[in-house]
């Protein structure tokens, strides 16, 4: 572990509860914990494993707390769970071997649509809408292409999976929140169990921060359950205009 002083441990330690509250809104909490890492000198692959495996704590009780007040059915996600986690194998894989240049530049365009969707569409509300697309074909496409992603970079990853569920599957906000809970869970597993494989994890510092990570992925939660769309749409739509801006600022 590096030498971290305990300010800075307890520094990392509350940007790790903001991540999990963030998360469990909008999906987004690794752009925040990330740079923080970084910045606190935690070398770059240690970063990244440090940060994926806190996150999964967070992700679990999150899905755990949506499953419990009965927001989530993983009944019928469990085709998109396996295409994500096969997703997941291959991003990762292919983030070693590509370059991700073409997508950083892309990306903050697509979250920019994005964003303008989930501010206009009538589909982000609190009320299911007619499924666009069956679950036979959501599967592959929209699990797998998420795990590919998550995989291979990431940003954003919670945000396109609450735009698919509620505009492709006609879920409502709360619903689709949920459910990309495991999807998420799955695609970082996958990832963190590579990262502990290959010994770059520092697990003092998970240990901390993925208490902090529980707690606010609980609170965040909570309130997604108890305001619905009306807290979800303008989170996610800062959240990811946030995420863009910060990627063309690179």
């Amino acid at each position: 572990m590096p030498d971290l002083s305990i300010p800075v441990i307890a520094g990392l330690t509350c940007v790790a509860f903001l991540g999990g509250f963030i998360s469990s809104i909008a999906g987004a909490g690794g752009m925040l914990v990330l740079p923080c890492l970084l910045w606190a000198g935690v070398p770059p692959v240690q970063a990244l494993a440090t940060n994926k495996c806190q996150s999964v704590f967070g992700t679990l009780s999150s899905a755990f707390n949506f499953f419990r007040q009965g927001h989530l059915d993983l009944a019928p996600l469990r085709g998109t769970l396996a295409w994500a986690f096969t997703g997941a194998i291959l991003g990762t894989l292919l983030v070693q071997q590509l370059d991700k240049a073409l997508l950083e530049r892309l990306l903050p365009a697509i979250l920019i649509v994005l964003a303008g969707y989930f501010a206009l569409s009538p589909r982000i509300s609190d009320a299911d809408t007619p499924p666009r697309l069956g679950g036979r074909w959501f599967a592959p496409l929209v699990g797998g292409g998420l795990g590919v992603y998550g995989g291979f970079f990431g940003p954003g990853m919670g945000s396109f999976a609450a735009a698919a569920f509620a505009g492709l599957r006609g879920f409502n906000m709360r619903r689709a929140t949920a459910s990309t809970k495991p999807v998420v869970l799955v695609t970082n597993a996958t990832s963190m169990v590579l990262f502990i494989f290959g010994g770059h994890v520092i697990w003092g510092l998970v240990a901390v921060m993925a208490i902090a990570q529980i707690v606010g992925a609980r609170l965040g939660s909570s309130l997604v359950i108890r305001r619905g769309a009306a807290l979800v749409k303008p989170v996610i739509v800062l959240v990811t205009v946030a995420i863009a801006v910060r990627l063309m600022l690179r």
